[in-house]
Parts: C-alpha cells; structure tokens; sequence
C-alpha cells in the first residue's frame, strides 16, 4: 500500500529523503520539498505519485531518465544541483574534522562527455547498445544520450552495426568510446576476432573517417588514423580503452586548478599520472616525474612526450604506489606533489607525504570520502588545506571530482 511522504533532504545517491518515526526512507525521483506517495519496503521507497512537486524540480532533458540506470538527478535545477554536489564535498571533509572552505561548483553542461562505456548485446543479427535498466542487469537499447558529445551520440547506429561485427551471438560485451581529434576510439571487451569477411566492412568505417582506432581485449584491428587529443602545443595519445578524464572542460578546470595551485614550484612529480594529462601541462614550466604502474598509459604518455612542444623534461617511472609509496628521502628534490589516484585514494602514499617536507601538494579526486581521508592525513603531518574545489564531470550523477591544495606548515 502506497503511503503519503513530504521529502526533506537529498541522499547522498540522489535520493529523495522522507523520515518517519525515527527511519529515513530513500524514495528515488523525489526532491526536497515535495509530497509524495510511494511504496515503502525498509529503507526504500518507489514513487507512485507525486502530489506536489518542489521548486527546484525541472523536466529531465532525457527520454530514457527514470528508466536508464545512468542518471539520477536530470530532474534537479542546476542551482540546487550545485549546492548538492558542492555539500557532498563540505559533507565528506566535515566527517573528517575538517572545515573546509568549498568553493562553488565548477559546471559542465550536457554534451560534453567524450568518453562513454556502453553495454552492448547481440541478439540475433542486430545489436542492442546502451547501459542497464535502474535495479537491473537487463540492457537498455538507448536511442539518445545527452551526457555524450554530439559525434558520440549521431554515431550509435554505427557502433550497434559494429558490435554485431565482433560480438558472438547472445554474448554481451563491453563498447569503451572515445571521441578523440581525429575520430572515434572504439575499444571492444568480450569480444571475438574478426573472420576474414568482417574486415571488408570495418575497412569501410575507416575509411569514412569517424573511425580511427578499434581494438577488440587489447588486440588492435583496424587503425585509420593514431586517436589525439590535441591541446596546444601538447597531444595526449590515449590508451585504448585506458583511463581518461570523460570531458574535456572538466579536465581543463582540473588541468587550471592542479597549475594554480603548484604555480611556479618546480620541478614536480605526478603520481598516478595516467597518459600526463597533468604531466605535460606542468612540463611547460619545469621537470616532472610522471609516476604510473599501468605500462599501457605510460607507453601512451611515452608517446606523447615525443610529439609534443614546448615541454621540458619528462621522466617517467613505473611503479605501484598503493604497495610502494615514494618515501619522503625520494620526494626531497620535489617542490610539489599532483596525485589523483584511482576511487580508493592514496593512503600508503599520504601517509609518507605527510613525513616528508615537500612545500605543495595538489590531490585531484573523484571520491570525496577517500579524499577527506587522505587529507586528514596530510593536515595531521603538518600541511594546512589551502583551497578545496567540486568540478562536476559525470553530470547528473551522485559523482564529482576535486581538486584540494595543501602547503606545509
């Protein structure tokens, strides 16, 4: 039986939050200020109505949103979304003991996510591709997404005939796209080698340009063009189906924030620096040591140190940092420190930055909760947080990067 609930607060999730006798119900599509009837099974409500709707609720821009289990708030006005994302942060430091000074959040509007990871699924002749259902491992066949840049989105009939082409029947895989500057960086997973017919028809996407590179679990098929990411005077060449930031203007105001806040301090060393997306930034004023342990992004950054300009030395190291952390007699000839390590954070490794007597560190994040933590432990070595900075990049999402700024002493 439905029950009538007025929604208080937003979740950490995105969920609408009710309490009752003590309880807080998490009601999913509901908003602050809102009456609702929903069914309560625990902890968790679905909506059945909404009675009357909040004032910050606007319509979801998607068709697919309610459904698809990717977005949950494209209901939400981009103020109160923002004082949201900006709380999450304010949240996780307040957890820590920290009082922190957040500043605004940094926005990112739709269509800008070059990157997307898709589901696909054959069935048959025909190819589904999109993400799972909301509650569920069934595959959503997605006819638009407004997260993806405009050449992501046109292209999904394409990548649907594609996935036919090396997906075995009834087997689902993985579709890894990047939109790079010179085409499409398709990265299949799960997949099955071409048989010798297929490559007619792959030969034809390269030849019309929106393809550059496909790769099927690491092996590479076809390859029209080498995929770029052209910034200035430097070029990231990204590894296939490797990690990169998902849109270009959230990397930028990463990328501004990580130089603002190391200013002139070299020469640096970037941990966990990926394929030297802040790496050759930082090269433009003075030496970095890029330090990395997947030996794919590091020959990719290789790469891009040789075709780049303007840089000055760029020494790259392979290493894992979670099992061996630079200690503080490596870090001494440092003037700053840039981390951004994967959602689990850089405990082992600010535990030693915290020993050590580097001037700067910058730590970029896409986990608030491991990020407080960390910090939390460099505040406790002696460094004082100097500027905290939300930059959204997976819109409409619970998720949000960061960007914290220390100085010692």
């Amino acid at each position: 039986m439905a029950e009538r609930l007025s929604i208080t607060s937003l979740g950490h999730e995105g969920d609408g939050v009710a309490e009752r006798n003590d309880a807080k119900i998490f009601v999913p599509f509901t908003l602050p200020g809102e009456t609702v009837e929903a069914e309560v099974m625990g902890e968790r409500g679905r909506l059945v109505s909404l009675i009357e709707a909040g004032p910050d609720r606007v319509t979801p821009p998607c068709r697919h949103f309610g459904t698809c289990g990717g977005c949950s708030v494209q209901h939400l006005a981009p103020a109160a979304y923002g004082d949201w994302k900006r709380g999450l942060v304010e949240t996780a430091f307040a957890q820590r003991g920290i009082t922190a000074d957040v500043e605004p959040l940094v926005p990112l509007a739709p269509h800008t996510r070059r990157r997307a990871v898709f589901t696909i699924e054959r069935d048959g002749d025909r190819a589904m591709l999109g993400f799972n259902r909301r509650d569920s491992h069934d595959l959503l066949d997605i006819e638009e997404c407004p997260l993806t840049v405009p050449v992501i989105e046109s292209r999904l009939a394409r990548l649907r005939t594609l996935a036919v082409t090396v997906l075995a029947r009834s087997k689902r895989g993985k579709m890894i796209v990047t939109a790079t500057d010179t085409g499409l960086d398709v990265a299949i997973e799960g997949g099955i080698t071409p048989r010798r017919t297929d490559y007619e028809s792959l030969g034809r996407n390269v030849a019309e340009g929106w393809l550059a590179r496909l790769t099927i679990d690491g092996v590479e098929i076809a390859t029209s063009r080498q995929p770029e990411l052209r910034h200035g005077d430097t070029v990231l060449y990204p590894a296939a189906g490797g990690f990169l930031q998902a849109a270009a203007p959230s990397e930028q105001a990463l990328a501004d924030l990580v130089d603002a806040s190391v200013g002139k301090a070299g020469p640096a060393v970037d941990l966990f620096s990926g394929i030297g997306t802040f790496t050759l930034r930082l090269a433009r004023r003075f030496p970095v040591l890029a330090v990395e342990n997947d030996a794919s992004l590091l020959k990719a950054l290789d790469r891009s140190m040789r075709f780049s300009k303007g840089i000055r030395t760029v020494t790259t190291r392979r290493r894992d940092l979670f099992l061996n952390p630079m200690a503080p007699p490596e870090l001494k000839p440092f003037k700053a420190v840039v981390f951004d390590p994967p959602r689990a954070g850089a405990k082992a490794q600010c535990e030693m930055l915290a020993k050590s007597a580097v001037p700067r560190i910058v730590a970029v994040s896409c986990n608030p909760a491991t990020l407080a933590r960390d910090a939390r432990i460099l505040i406790d070595g002696g460094y004082r947080l100097t500027r905290v900075t939300p930059v959204d990049q997976f819109l409409w999402s619970s998720h949000v990067e960061v960007v914290a700024a220390f100085e010692k002493g």
